[in-house]
């Protein structure tokens, strides 16, 4: 049995190629904790922590316990662990602190290494060959400035990427402002492409009831969290068939509510890889949706292709920040889905390296600009 010699961990920043706009505020870039775990065999593995902040508890005691623990027993302890009991946000902030799910992830990155098999391999074997991912759009400052912009921005996607599945930030403007951008989003990717809208809880009820009304000729497949919980989800479904989706993975209550229709979370909540695998589980047994959030880097989006590859139920597209992100710790750079799809990687393990210079670059930028912060938009709901 191998053990674990090494643990290291980096705080990260990534940035976006511009900021964009949401209802509690503005989002510049990503920031991580990218994760390193060395075996006394010399096998690496790679994971990836939700906060920057996860970097100093794997570089203090907490990654100095670690050193010396069999690789099989730490990940099955690690995968055991039940996640915390779940708590409604009261607004949009989803700030997730959990430094063991980035080492959970490296160990099973160890573990398909070991084996020479791709990671897919080990959660039970490949049941697709490629995983959807959904296309953003935005109002970003200096770039998509007014519906039209977007409308523009999204017909491009179509045209250089074939991208099948569109998602919006919305209630970051009047209602009526966000049914013009709709109603030409719509126009200008045709009837036939997946079209979702987030609202990061940005509308008050009775304003999540009009605009969802003016919404419904659009064939919007899902609004995000277009209220604040799940009580005034379950009102708001009185009112519209259009389905609603949530970072709150409450599967018993939104299996009592019948709503959301579907949870949208990463490895971060549930602890890594297992936990998450639980919990797509509780949702399958249930009737609820899942797919994977967006912004986060190259290994954990490697880990997403993996266990999407290897679960039936996760048939529908994952959220993305791929387009708009211009950097990455991995040899590859960041992902770029192609007609709205990435390739599983076949590579043993997760399939990704570790670049070096790129590592030290986002390492770096964090030293030097700090985390990046988001949620700026004042008290919600803000219409």
């Amino acid at each position: 049995m191998s053990r674990i010699a090494r643990v290291e961990a980096w705080p990260v920043n990534v940035p976006l190629e511009a900021t964009y706009l949401m209802a509690s505020g503005v989002v510049p870039g990503i920031s991580r904790t990218v994760v390193r775990v060395t075996t006394d065999d010399g096998v690496v593995g790679l994971g990836e922590a939700p906060s920057p902040s996860d970097a100093a508890a794997l570089r203090g005691e907490l990654g100095q316990k670690l050193v010396g623990r069999t690789t099989a027993d730490l990940r099955a302890e690690l995968g055991r662990i039940d996640r915390a009991p779940v708590e409604h946000r009261g607004d949009a902030q989803v700030l997730v602190h959990n430094p063991l799910a980035g080492v959970e992830i490296a160990l099973w990155d160890i573990a398909s290494r070991e084996e020479d098999k791709p990671l897919h391999a080990l959660l039970g074997g490949a049941v697709r060959t490629q995983v959807e991912f959904s296309e953003y759009f935005a109002y970003r400052p200096g770039h998509e400035e007014s519906s039209a912009g977007g409308a523009a921005f999204c017909a491009r996607m179509v045209e250089e990427h074939d991208s099948t599945v569109f998602e919006g930030k919305v209630a970051v403007r009047p209602v009526e402002e966000d049914v013009r951008l709709v109603r030409e989003v719509r126009a200008a990717i045709g009837p036939d492409r997946a079209l979702r809208l987030d609202a990061n809880m940005g509308w008050r009820l009775d304003t999540a009831q009009r605009a969802l009304s003016l919404l419904e000729p659009f064939d919007v497949a899902n609004v995000e969290e277009p209220v604040g919980s799940f009580a005034e989800l379950a009102r708001l479904r009185r009112s519209t068939a259009i389905p609603f989706s949530s970072h709150t993975p409450d599967v018993a209550l939104a299996t009592e509510l019948g709503v959301p229709d579907a949870i949208v979370l990463g490895f971060g909540f549930c602890g890594g890889i297992a936990g998450t695998l639980r919990l797509i589980s509780a949702c399958e047994k249930s009737g609820v949706g899942f797919w994977f959030y967006s912004g986060d880097l190259g290994i954990a989006t490697a880990a997403y292709l993996h266990v999407a590859a290897a679960t039936a139920y996760l048939d529908r597209p994952s959220q993305s920040l791929l387009r708009w992100t211009t950097d990455d710790v991995i040899a590859s750079g960041p992902f770029s889905p192609g007609r709205g799809v990435l390739d599983v990687p076949t590579e043993p393990g997760l399939g990704v390296e570790l670049e070096e210079p790129g590592r030290a670059r986002c390492v770096e930028r964090f030293a030097r600009e700090g985390a990046y912060a988001f949620y700026t938009g004042g008290p919600l709901p803000r219409f």
